[in-house]
């Protein structure tokens, strides 16, 4: 799949994980190959184009920047939308908080959350989310986990084109 063209696929709006790997995919690269359709081996070798990193190196752990850059080179743009970092931990939103709010059913999401003490990606499309603890499928926000879990960051994801 290396010479796959960078330009943007157009799949279905809800893509479950491709984990081609044969290793524990981590939360980056997981919530990328949800919202492209490409697997996670294609999404590692372009966090690892951004890193300078041979392209089968493992991933455990992204930051914005990794994450923005792997999405731009795939097809997609990330637009923060709004950043709750500046607040103290308890008097962020939690997910369930967010979800009760109005906002776009036909736009990606995706939320930089508190998972215990450490960061966690997470993909939101209307009602349903797509991560790790999800097994890379679409699942009910209400049914899943990290309802309580606070809100660090929130991202708009399009196609490059569409913003």
């Amino acid at each position: 799949m290396a010479g796959d063209a960078l330009s943007a696929r157009m799949t279905s709006s809800l893509n479950n994980v491709k984990n081609d790997t044969g290793r524990t995919a981590y939360c980056g690269p997981f919530v990328l190959s949800a919202l492209t359709g490409f697997p996670i081996s294609r999404v590692e070798e372009e966090v690892n184009r951004f890193r300078g990193l041979p392209p089968d190196a493992p991933i455990k752990g992204t930051d914005a920047a990794e994450v923005a850059a792997a999405a731009s080179a795939l097809g997609y743009e990330m637009k923060l939308g709004h950043s709750f970092e500046h607040l103290p931990r308890k008097e962020r939103p939690t997910l369930w908080q967010w979800m009760q709010k109005p906002r776009n059913a036909w736009v990606h999401y995706l939320l930089a959350i508190n998972r215990g003490k450490e960061g966690h990606w997470i993909l939101i499309k209307g009602v349903k989310i797509c991560d790790t603890f999800t097994d890379g499928q679409w699942k009910f926000v209400c049914d899943g986990p990290h309802r309580g879990s606070r809100i660090m960051e929130i991202y708009q994801i399009k196609h490059a084109t569409s913003f």
